[in-house]
């Protein structure tokens, strides 16, 4: 679905990430974590052009989002067909993001009929059945002001998968919310893994990463220090670096 290949990244004289690669398989859970500054949220942003690499490749779901040539320059598809690849993909970020003059039904059918040209009676159905599944169709006509960060989360959730993307990116979403409000986001996640969704997950929830990622990444100043299941991660880490990590996240 996925396949990274050493990725480069610079802002300024700041190396983002230092070569990064990765490949995410069909149904596949991918959890991403290391320590702040690490690359993470860039390397997410990168996967649907959000930032622009220097140097690598993308593709996704065997299309080349952007590719190198032999003098080091990055190509990318021309716009409308960049714009194809990156519709596969949702995104679900830290802050929600939700139009706030919009109802929370509003904000899911927006995109959807705006992007693809969905009409109302034909996306309104499945919008309703998105917060019937996240847990919000007692919501719907509610402006995001009048909703709780979990809430307003979940309602992010349902307005990526309206686009009916193949593949959800997930960028620290518990990370803006209180403790009590992170497990209803978890479960509307865990919800979707059941469903062999692919996701990639950069997450500081470390339990979220045990239970439910079939495969765990560390990164650590723009590079993957190692990647494995959750056991050889969280239980046999190979490098002193991903240890010295979790030790101070278990404290």
């Amino acid at each position: 679905m996925i396949k990274v290949t050493n990725i480069y990244k610079r802002f300024k004289q700041f190396e983002a990430l230092k070569g990064v690669s990765l490949e995410v398989s069909k149904g596949e859970v991918v959890a991403i974590i290391g320590p702040s500054g690490s690359g993470k949220s860039t390397f997410l942003r990168c996967l649907n052009r959000l930032e622009i690499i220097d140097q690598g490749t993308i593709e996704i779901e065997g299309d080349t989002l952007a590719s190198t040539d032999p003098e080091g320059r990055v190509q990318y598809a021309n716009e409308t067909q960049a714009r194809l690849i990156c519709r596969k993909m949702g995104m679900v970020f830290q802050q929600f993001n939700l139009f706030p003059h919009l109802t929370v039904l509003q904000n899911v059918v927006e995109a959807p009929m705006t992007v693809k040209g969905v009409k109302y009676a034909e996306i309104l159905p499945v919008a309703k059945e998105l917060l019937r599944k996240v847990g919000l169709e007692d919501k719907m006509e509610n402006y995001p002001s009048r909703l709780s960060g979990g809430q307003k989360q979940r309602v992010a959730i349902a307005r990526a998968l309206a686009m009916k993307p193949d593949i959800m990116l997930f960028d620290e979403p518990t990370s803006a919310l209180d403790p009590e409000l992170t497990g209803e986001v978890l479960k509307a996640m865990r919800q979707l893994a059941e469903e062999h969704m692919t996701m990639i997950v950069v997450t500081h929830e470390m339990g979220f990463a045990r239970e439910v990622a079939n495969r765990v990444v560390f990164m650590d100043k723009g590079e993957v220090i190692e990647e494995g299941s959750p056991k050889e991660i969280f239980d046999q880490p190979s490098q002193q670096r991903t240890q010295s990590f979790l030790n101070a996240v278990a404290k």
